[in-house]
């Protein structure tokens, strides 16, 4: 949520500022703003909207000059989207400027003792509580704005990622992070500013994370330096050299961000396992898992926390941990879990699933875990992040980057990852003969190429998508492995074509859902011959009775539901516990193909962001 673009060097700050702020128009926004400064003057140029509504007012009022500037894009939480609300925002001096991602929690309380010191607001905002407490502490204690920042930080509650800079001092910015995302590129006397690398990747492969309560105070012609916020303690920045390539943060020729990365999904679970999977030697190497391998054949249960879609990964792990592996598993979601009183203890195993890796609620949920002393295992896709940080072990999924805000790519990989895990302890524990547990492993080699195909239904897909468009509502149902797929199918078409849709275990459709099913609800079914095929035979015949229109996810060949459904779509046969892997793909299209016939905005939909990271 938010995104966080700022500049300083011997380039003209507002195009890099500019593009950087589209490339994070996947996070979720509503108004845009820049600030530049040229040494004298800072021209501040702020909308609600989109960031091309930014640049039009901006080259309007020709607020384009300056070799240091900072960038926003806002999803509002204290004020209304409007432009006034939108940052950047002004110090009552004119000498600070801030950008802020994240919620000052005691900020009320800051303001009504600032306006008892003759300090006005113009905003709604927590941020420009935040930027005056900054100017105060300043002025109060006559310290540089360094100190001031971490002064005033130590005063707020909350979670932020900030940008700040000072009129009188054209060669610095400060930035700091507590819960909330940022990087910082570093260039030939020129450094670059943002909540993820894909900003400044065409100027240069390094970058520093900074972790929570970390600060930094970026000067012209000086090395970067990082201090904790608590204590002053200096910390030495830890220089990544990054992986990413613009190719992969542009459309490559698609239409949406969305599609490609439903297209890139057969080299992003080949890329997922790579390395990993080792068919020919019979072996699963994963370095995270086989350092720590005794925690996982110790455990007395795995749980995992998530939210959204990889929550939907995390319910098709539990069928697959306990069908292979035989230990009990508790999925939950991240956002409930922290907040009440779970029992875990030292021979639990948590693992937090997250694309971002920047998840709030997830962060929280494996802070709790360590506090009770169970060991946890991170599963993302962005090298760098908190999670990856804060676990004990874990296991990139190597997605690349995820632009469309509608996860695609990020599901099937993190059910790789997970599938790759419970094979390696299923083995370990002795549960599979070498024989069952080399068909796996050749299975899922194969899989890349049963996506593939699986893709080919896209036409097919298409034309169901033409019929059914206008529906006011849907029910997806599957049983078993797909009954998750049930829900993330579900889950993606209301995300982004705002048609109401419900995921269900096909059985329990007698138990209220079968209400609905008349001649104008479609109902899409995934059944596939492997599992409870006869049992979801059944339920299809009931939706029939009653009119309902049946739309079938069935494995190639298939007679029997091709007699009794309205639309069929065929995918490759394989093992029931890499079926999610190959169902979940015509239904990502349909949500797709259904969404651009609404006109709906495919890769920003409406009220979403990528990151959750604020509650």
């Amino acid at each position: 949520m938010c995104g966080i673009v700022g500049y300083i060097g011997h380039r003209d700050a507002y195009p890099i500022i500019v593009k950087g702020l589209q490339r994070l128009e996947y996070r979720g926004y509503d108004s845009a703003g820049i600030a530049l400064f040229d040494g004298e003057d800072i021209k501040i140029s702020k909308t609600k909207g989109k960031v091309e509504d930014l640049k039009q007012k901006a080259e309007v009022a020709n607020n384009l000059t300056g070799n240091l500037g900072i960038g926003h894009t806002r999803w509002a939480t204290h004020g209304v989207p409007n432009d006034v609300n939108s940052h950047p925002h002004y110090s009552n001096s004119g000498d600070l400027v801030i950008i802020h991602n994240g919620i000052i929690e005691n900020y009320d309380t800051i303001k009504k003792a600032l306006t008892k010191r003759r300090y006005t607001f113009e905003s709604d905002t927590d941020t420009e509580v935040l930027i005056n407490l900054i100017e105060e502490v300043k002025k109060k204690e006559g310290v540089k704005l360094g100190k001031a920042v971490q002064i005033a930080l130590n005063e707020v509650v909350g979670a932020y990622a900030i940008a700040v800079f000072d009129r009188q001092k054209p060669d610095e910015i400060v930035v700091a992070k507590l819960g909330s995302p940022l990087a910082v590129g570093i260039g030939e006397n020129e450094y670059f500013i943002a909540s993820d690398a894909s900003p400044f990747i065409e100027f240069t492969n390094n970058a520093v994370y900074l972790e929570d309560e970390e600060m930094a105070i970026i000067r012209l012609g000086k090395e970067i330096k990082l201090r904790k916020i608590k204590d002053d303690a200096i910390a030495y920045p830890d220089v990544l050299e990054l992986k990413l390539n613009l190719e992969e943060i542009e459309k490559g020729g698609y239409d949406h961000f969305m599609l490609k990365e439903i297209y890139e999904q057969p080299r992003a679970i080949l890329d997922t396992y790579r390395g990993r999977l080792l068919p020919d030697q019979g072996l699963v190497k994963m370095a995270g898992l086989d350092q720590h391998i005794e925690k996982f054949l110790n455990a007395n249960r795995i749980i995992i926390v998530a939210c959204g879609t990889s929550w939907h990964a995390g319910l098709v792990a539990e069928y697959i941990f306990e069908d292979l592996a035989r230990i009990p598993v508790e999925v939950e979601y991240a956002s409930e879990f922290r907040y009440r009183n779970p029992v875990i203890t030292h021979n639990d195993v948590v693992i937090a699933i997250s694309q971002s890796g920047e998840t709030a609620d997830t962060l929280a949920a494996i802070k709790l875990a360590k506090e009770r002393d169970a060991f946890v295992f991170g599963v993302c896709n962005v090298v760098g992040s908190s999670i990856s940080r804060e676990t004990h072990a874990g296991a990139y999924t190597h997605a690349g980057p995820e632009i469309g805000v509608a996860s695609t790519k990020a599901f099937t990989t993190q059910i790789t990852v997970l599938t790759l895990i419970a094979l390696k302890i299923a083995k370990e524990k002795g549960e599979f003969s070498a024989s069952k547990f080399h068909e796996f492993l050749t299975e899922l080699e194969n899989i890349p190429g049963k996506v593939e195909k699986a893709l080919d239904s896209n036409n097919i897909v298409e034309e169901v998508a033409n019929v059914y468009k206008d529906s006011s509502n849907c029910l997806y149902l599957g049983r078993g492995y797909n009954f998750p797929v049930a829900l993330e199918g579900a889950l993606k078409l209301k995300e982004i074509s705002y048609i109401h849709a419900e995921g269900y275990p096909a059985a329990e459709m007698k138990h209220g859902p079968i209400a609905l099913i008349d001649d104008q609800m479609p109902v899409f079914v995934i059944a596939t011959k492997k599992g409870h095929y006869e049992k979801v035979v059944s339920n299809i015949q009931e939706i029939k009775s009653r009119k309902g229109k049946i739309i079938a996810i069935v494995t190639e060949g298939d007679e029997t539901v091709k007699s009794l459904a309205d639309h069929v779509i065929e995918i490759p046969e394989t093992i029931e516990s890499l079926t999610p892997l190959l169902t979940t793909i015509p239904l990502q299209l349909l949500s797709y193909h259904i969404a651009v016939m609404r006109n709906c905005n495919v890769d920003q939909p409406r009220n979403l962001a990528k990151s959750v990271t604020v509650e």
